[in-house]
């Protein structure tokens, strides 16, 4: 099975690019949601982060309170370790045996994690290949204010804290400019798709 990292800055549309892959016959999958789903009650995540930053990021219903901890980190780099040290682990354990699953049943096929870090965690590594969305900043900007209801400052503070889309571009093996319409976002799409279908069905079972 072809191992494919799917990465890209923010608001620069990783999850609709995703998508596309997924209905080409792609595997996905979504590193945040397992992230959320490790810090669920029961989680593998969820008793060492309520321990390391205490009962008062849980809600009544003891969920916890991912606004609240998002507020811990945020400005706090050692914090942040922290809570990565706990939850990355815990989503890579998942990833793998989502993996294994995707090769028993589709040797040949491609299996997509996407994740807005993976080059920053290092997981970019372990995939056969890497695609990166990019558009411009003004782009990033106008769309993280429309779809989280934030402000311009807010925006441009959490693109401050990530590696810059240049940095990112030296690890790709493709880029999909997502600047344009959606038409031409899916057409990149399926260019790139149909580079790596070949790589997946000439890996050895």
């Amino acid at each position: 099975m072809l191992k494919v990292g799917l990465t890209g800055g923010y608001a620069t549309g990783k999850t609709f690019v995703a998508c596309e892959f997924e209905r080409l016959g792609c595997h996905l999958i979504f590193a945040d949601q397992l992230g959320h789903a490790t810090l669920q009650p029961g989680g593998a995540a969820y008793g060492p982060a309520v321990e390391r930053f205490g009962r008062e990021i849980l809600l009544p219903d003891r969920t916890i309170d991912r606004k609240k901890l998002a507020s811990i980190v945020f400005n706090a780099p050692e914090q942040l370790a922290a809570l990565n040290a706990i939850v990355h682990p815990a989503v890579f354990q998942l990833e793998e045996q989502m993996l294994a699953d995707f090769a028993n049943r589709d040797a040949r096929g491609i299996a997509m994690i996407e994740a807005a870090i993976l080059i920053e965690t290092g997981r970019y590594a372990e995939c056969d290949k890497l695609i990166l969305t990019a558009c411009d900043q003004e782009t990033q900007i106008v769309r993280g204010m429309k779809r989280d209801g934030i402000t311009r400052e807010a925006v441009l503070a959490r693109l401050d804290k990530q590696l810059s889309l240049e940095e990112k571009k030296r690890y790709a093996d493709f880029v999909i400019d997502t600047g344009g319409s959606k038409e031409e976002t899916v057409k990149q799409v399926e260019t790139v798709f149909h580079a790596l279908k070949p790589l997946a069905e000439a890996a050895p079972r």
